[in-house]
């Protein structure tokens, strides 16, 4: 092929070292990534029936970084995350502890109180700020030009962590979830819980951003959870429709130049919808058959 075509080489090399084909290639990597944890969790979530914890610390650890600005501390350094980590550390408390002993408050109603607060300190916050707009816009839309090996390197190391941790203690986590009456230290469990969600939140918002960070979390697991009541293959299909909308949405993104995370989410959003019109024609055509 070389001998024939004596430039291929070269060209083959130039194309592998290509800054843009190395970020493309980082962020998929990433998103696979991203993508195994955030959707076992999210099947956790979608089943305990609280859907916008997630939204919750999200909003928290974006606090945490806009708090940081306001100190003059550099979005995205060390120092903003532990401001993240704290924020989120006492949102996973509240949502652990908090439980109404009135049946007409569920507890969605507390994660819903949690988050608007979170916002309005979040805006209140920002517009004290010079350019707080254009930071606050960050934590929405978060910056997907930090990524990189390094980064990539520690959020593996940290998701392989918290998986080992759920898999040790997988029996505590899935009758929290199918069983909670017969869990003894529900409210410990439950704030272990709540913490691993953060750690993984406090990771990706602030490349990500809010708004995409709770996608990866929910509409994988969605997808899998309509097609799926095991665990094992509700995680297989929701991370696979998830990885593959992702695909088309960052390749989609780089061909039309397009908002790299508003463009990942509504991908994942279109094969949501996809998704339920195909469960739809299966059910219609069992129905037909019995």
């Amino acid at each position: 092929m070389e001998q024939a075509y004596p430039h291929a080489g070269k060209l083959k090399k130039e194309f592998i070292m290509n800054p843009i084909f190395e970020f493309f290639v980082m962020q998929i990597v990433l998103v696979a990534v991203v993508l195994l944890l955030h959707t076992y969790m999210g099947l956790h979530i979608i089943r305990r029936g609280i859907i916008f914890s997630d939204l919750v610390l999200d909003q928290l650890a974006a606090l945490g970084m806009v708090v940081g600005i306001g100190f003059g501390i550099s979005y995205g350094s060390p120092l903003a995350y532990l401001l993240s980590l704290v924020a989120v550390l006492v949102g996973c408390g509240l949502l652990a502890a908090i439980r109404p002993d009135n049946k007409k408050i569920s507890q969605e109603v507390i994660i819903g109180i949690l988050y608007g607060m979170a916002l309005i300190a979040s805006l209140m916050l920002a517009d004290k700020i010079p350019e707080g707009g254009s930071y606050l816009g960050k934590t929405l839309a978060g910056s997907m030009l930090w990524v990189s090996w390094s980064l990539i390197g520690i959020t593996t190391l940290s998701y392989l962590a918290l998986a080992l941790l759920h898999f040790i203690f997988r029996k505590h986590f899935l009758k929290l979830t199918e069983a909670p009456h017969e869990l003894k230290r529900y409210t410990l469990w439950n704030f272990m819980f709540f913490v691993t969600q953060g750690i993984i939140t406090i990771l990706i918002v602030p490349v990500a951003g809010v708004l995409l960070a709770y996608g990866f979390l929910m509409i994988p697991a969605a997808i899998g959870t309509l097609f799926s009541r095991n665990w094992g293959a509700a995680m297989l299909i929701g991370w696979g429709a998830g990885f593959t909308a992702c695909l088309v949405g960052i390749t989609y993104s780089y061909q039309a130049d397009s908002p790299y995370g508003p463009t990942l989410l509504l991908s994942m959003g279109l094969f949501f919808m996809i998704a339920l019109i195909l469960r739809a024609v299966i059910s219609r055509s069992k129905r037909r058959v019995s």
